[in-house]
């Protein structure tokens, strides 16, 4: 397979922070790379190093004569006075295409897009639509390659289903950034980690996520493995060293070199290995007992005459882990505001235990006041240390468990990054201990590292958990059951996101006659029967009859008894799977049916 690029031996350096040193990798065609890494470790500059904005301090980028490639940067930029229409003819109006072939483009483009109103203004568009856009905009330009840095941030599930869609069928090359492990897991046939903990600077493996997960895991636990030997080792040579042995003859001379070399050698695995240091999270619970700290009964809620959800009941306990997610706009947040007790709901009930402590994670951290400094943040209050889980620690050792360095404690929470005013959140809402943790898109800018460790937090903490997030690899590993919100139909409650996409691919469905196919009139001749024809005229009956099934068993799996009986819930879900295989088994022998008749 031939080159696209290569980048040889290039180092780049902010002020005190080597980001690269001496990174050497080759590119070929048609690969579709996820690239991953810790927050700071360099992503973003290495996306814009191939996109020649930034240049290396060192080294030499190297690509393919005439290679186009298109950047689209983490942070949207679009003309709020131009239409959708507009932003994406100006993208190509320096193209080598003629006016009939531009126009072809740009409608082809605002279809894949989903654009049904061209002259709307970018202004009026949502954050989600404004992703789009952007996205829609780079294709339009058809790239050899293109870089997306965190192209699903403030995307819904549906648009980032759209995304996957439009890169699973790419007839480009692309390198994507980003921390949506389902969505690399789906779309990416390589994978690369860019850290100092590999001795080449990166760790890249053919395969997608999963593969990368388990060869990363078991290179780190193999290089810490060498690090324990090296270092028995070189203390076998330190005490030959200390009986005072010296270089009188070669042997002896060659032995003390070679202790040189390996403690040099200790050093730089030491070295790396610091560089694995994750968050430590451990979320403290009140210890209470109560097996029912929280119960909804029949919520429902309009926003400005349009419905956002209706008739939600459930129950939450310790030890559960309830997730949330919808498209934008389904109400999530509204919900969430609804359990905290910052908003009525319009129908229905919330009953909380007696006293019952709440933690919550804002998505749009409004708790964070910008003008305090980051040690003023991680120590509401006040001093030189916290109190948690009834120690005190010094605000320096706090800091480092969210991997600041002491030199950050003075800086503006203002100046710091999204990711970076996520741990702050994360270390206050430690300090509190709590019944139930509410956290509102708690995985936006953290590293995947980090949601790692967050997951695990999750996962052991003792009391309640209800989590909104886009996030299908971090809800499938830690959720219960999750709540699918939907304008346009009921909530549903499902037990992972497989059966969620499987929902709503039957959205919409009706008993429907199905037209015959080209493939159905090249087969042979078949006789229409009478037992055929009274097949027919009945078959519509027995559609409905499993489409009612199926909703009542999707009724029932929603029931509270249910949710809290594992064995009841594996049966309905099971009685469920056939229903829907009967439904689809019925949907193919009418469209059968159908084509012999047409034929007979």
């Amino acid at each position: 397979m031939s080159l696209v690029f290569s980048l040889k031996n290039v180092s780049k350096t902010y002020g005190d922070d080597t980001l690269f040193h001496d990174l050497s990798i080759d590119f070929k065609l048609n690969e579709q790379l996820g690239l991953i890494g810790m927050n700071g470790s360099g992503k973003s500059t290495f996306l814009k190093l191939i996109a020649n904005i930034t240049q290396p301090d060192t080294g030499e980028f190297i690509a393919k004569t005439g290679l186009r490639v298109i950047y689209l940067p983490q942070e949207d930029q679009l003309n709020p006075d131009q239409t959708v229409e507009q932003i994406l003819y100006d993208s190509i109006k320096d193209s080598p295409f003629d006016e009939k072939e531009r126009h072809k483009i740009v409608q082809t483009s605002l279809g894949k897009g989903g654009f049904t109103d061209a002259n709307l203004l970018s202004k009026n568009l949502s954050g989600g639509w404004v992703k789009r856009l952007t996205i829609t905009r780079a294709l339009c330009c058809q790239p050899d390659i293109l870089l997306l840095d965190e192209p699903t941030n403030h995307l819904d599930i549906n648009g980032i289903l759209w995304l996957e869609e439009i890169l699973k069928t790419a007839r480009f090359s692309f390198i994507v950034v980003s921390h949506d492990r389902a969505f690399l897991e789906n779309i990416c046939s390589n994978v690369m980690e860019i850290g100092k903990y590999y001795p080449s600077g990166y760790f890249k493996i053919q395969g997608q996520y999963k593969k990368f997960e388990k060869e990363r895991r078991k290179f780190l636990e193999a290089q810490q493995k060498q690090q324990a030997s090296l270092s028995s080792k070189m203390r076998r040579e330190e005490e030959w060293l200390r009986q005072g042995a010296k270089a009188r003859s070669t042997k002896a001379k060659y032995r003390i070199e070679q202790a040189q070399d390996l403690r040099m050698e200790l050093y730089a695995l030491k070295d790396r290995n610091k560089n694995t240091a994750t968050m430590d999270i451990d979320f403290q619970a009140t210890g209470r007992q109560t097996k029912k700290l929280l119960r909804a009964y029949g919520l429902s809620k309009d926003i400005n005459g349009k419905k956002l959800f209706s008739d939600i009941t459930f129950e939450i306990g310790p030890g559960f882990c309830l997730g949330i997610v919808g498209e934008n706009g389904s109400g999530k947040s509204t919900l969430l505001s609804i359990l905290e007790q910052k908003t009525l709901p319009d129908k229905g009930r919330v009953q909380w235990a007696e006293n019952l402590k709440i933690s919550i994670f804002d998505q749009n951290r409004s708790t964070l006041n910008p003008l305090l400094t980051l040690k003023e943040a991680l120590n509401p209050g006040g001093g030189d240390s916290v109190n948690y889980n009834g120690r005190s620690i010094h605000i320096v050792t706090w800091a480092k468990r969210f991997l600041f360095m002491p030199d950050q404690l003075d800086m503006p929470v203002k100046r710091l990054s999204g990711g970076e005013k996520a741990r702050i959140i994360l270390a206050n809402i430690m300090l509190a201990p709590c019944d139930l943790l509410l956290l509102d898109e708690p995985t936006n800018d953290l590293d995947i590292l980090s949601l790692e460790v967050l997951e695990d937090s999750i996962q052991q903490f003792p009391g309640a958990v209800i989590i909104v997030s886009h996030d299908r690899y971090l809800m499938d590993r830690v959720c219960h059951k999750i709540l699918y919100l939907d304008p346009n139909a009921e909530a549903r409650f499902f037990k992972d996101f497989h059966q969620i996409m499987t929902y709503r691919q039957t959205l919409g469905e009706k008993p429907k006659k199905i037209k015959k196919s080209a493939e159905n009139k090249k087969q042979p001749f078949k006789t229409f029967s009478y037992k055929d024809k009274y097949e027919l005229d009945h078959i519509e009956e027995k559609i409905l009859a499993a489409e009612a099934e199926i909703k009542s068993l999707s009724d029932k799996i929603q029931q509270p008894e249910i949710i809290r009986n594992p064995e009841e819930m594996k049966t309905c879900c099971s009685l469920l799977e056939q229903s829907q295989k009967q439904a689809q088994s019925l949907y193919e022998r009418w469209e059968d049916l159908e084509a012999k008749k047409s034929e007979g």
